[in-house]
């Protein structure tokens, strides 16, 4: 047994997924409220700027201080009480919309203020993502995870396909200000379940008690790399990731390319519409007994989705292909998530999480900054008329003009990560963790005595 384990008398196991609901529901009205938001804010910096590049900042802000934070957040996690940071990390946010709500009132709202506002709700969204992932598996029974993932999953799908619809019509009606107090006012919603609510915090292991924050990150990434399958898992994640985001950032500058912005908005919510569905069935399904085959089969088809939307600039391909993407990624999430829940023990998964997302997230702000230079500057040049690739059986296969040569890169992220599968399911370590890793939370636990 390694120094990890638990001392599982000292936690009741979780009967019912009544708290799971209640703060499940608080945080679906908050992401609401935030989707708003978001929407009100790219207008706003369209409206200021004609350009694309602040919108790369933005993402780019809200990413990277969280990638970073994660492993130190995660420690803190597994110290303090997890429902007390998720509850601080809501109100702080509320703080920064009401700041927006605040500058934008008195006219005085500017394009570095909302890159300081994403970079601070990414800090605070490092030390709410462990804290909120650690507690799922404290109040939610072992043979409901995969349902729990799948509604975790759906609340974002839901808020994908609603608040397009919404924000645009509250926009007519209140306009940007009204909008943000909407979303202010429904942070108090997340925050009233978990004042609500209560989430056993597991208690410390003796050898761990002593560790610096410092000792805990390394105990995290030493952790991983002793499991090498979970490790080589996560490595796979990260390549995955990196070519979701490497195309699906430009989804939007290829659309627009050949079609209007009511095409776009068609082709978003029909990416809602596509998580939506597959967070249903996984809340419904649960998962499958293999659940690591499972989730790379589900990354198999998610990355054809690729394919099929860089074939043809027709939005009838656009759409089928990002549909099947977002179909694909809670079944494969999902999946993969109960796996870590199961096999990682329930008082260091603060720490584990929070390095495991590190590592998966690691290569999302290399494809940020690399996918506009070289879509601008290496494949729409090959794809225009008179290009490099235009007279090929590419060209001819893709067409030619604005916008192909990034259906070259959709195309080829999707082959890529297909190449990329193939390989990691014939490596034995992955394919097989499920079976070579015993599970640290048990079936039954007895309940604290008296």
């Amino acid at each position: 047994m390694t120094s990890a384990t638990l001392e599982t008398n000292r936690i009741e196991t979780p009967k019912d997924m009544k708290t799971f609901f209640t703060i499940w529901g608080g945080q679906l009205i908050s992401m609401l409220g935030s989707g708003l938001t978001n929407f009100a804010l790219g207008v706003w910096i369209y409206d200021q700027t004609k350009q694309a590049t602040p919108f790369a900042i933005t993402v780019l802000l809200g990413t990277i201080p969280r990638v970073l934070l994660l492993p130190i957040a995660g420690s803190i996690a597994d110290r303090f009480n997890r429902r007390f940071i998720m509850i601080v990390s809501d109100t702080l946010n509320a703080v920064l919309t009401l700041f927006i709500f605040l500058l934008l009132g008195a006219g005085n709202l500017q394009l570095w203020h909302i890159y300081l506002i994403s970079m601070l709700g990414s800090i605070l969204s490092a030390f709410q993502e462990p804290a909120y992932s650690a507690s799922i598996s404290m109040i939610v029974p072992k043979d409901k995870l995969g349902s729990a993932n799948g509604m975790a999953q759906m609340g974002q799908a839901i808020s994908s396909v609603l608040t397009p619809v919404m924000a645009g019509a509250l926009f007519v009606f209140i306009g940007f200000n009204g909008i943000i107090m909407i979303d202010f006012i429904t942070f108090f919603f997340a925050i009233a379940a978990l004042l609500f609510v209560r989430i056993p915090q597991p208690e410390r292991a003796p050898e761990h008690k002593d560790k610096n924050i410092w000792q805990d990150m390394q105990f995290g990434w030493n952790y991983l790399k002793e499991r090498k399958g979970l490790l080589g898992l996560l490595y796979y994640y990260a390549m995955v990731n990196f070519l979701l985001n490497w195309s699906a950032v430009l989804l939007i500058p290829m659309v627009l390319s050949r079609f209007t912005a009511d095409v776009l908005g068609i082709i978003q919510t029909v990416m809602g519409v596509g998580m939506l569905a597959g967070s249903i069935i996984m809340s419904a399904w649960g998962g499958a007994k293999r659940r690591i085959p499972t989730a790379i089969g589900f990354i198999i088809l998610g990355v054809t989705g690729f394919i099929i939307a860089g074939l043809q600039p027709n939005p009838w391909f656009i759409g089928a292909g990002i549909f099947l993407l977002m179909f694909s990624v809670p079944l494969a999430s999902g999946n993969s998530q109960v796996v870590f829940q199961t096999k990682v023990p329930r008082e260091i998964q603060g720490r584990v999480f929070s390095v495991r997302s590190t590592i998966s997230q690691s290569m999302m702000p290399l494809a940020f900054l690399t996918a506009g230079p070289l879509a601008d500057k290496f494949f729409e040049p090959l794809l225009q008329d008179g290009g490099a690739l235009a007279s090929t059986f590419i060209g001819q296969m893709l067409g030619t003009g604005a916008g192909r040569g990034i259906g070259l890169m959709f195309i080829l992220s999707g082959l890529t990560g297909i190449i990329v599968s193939i390989f990691v399911y014939l490596n034995p370590r992955i394919r097989n963790l499920e079976d070579e890793l015993p599970d640290a939370l048990p079936d039954e636990e007895k309940a604290p005595q008296a």
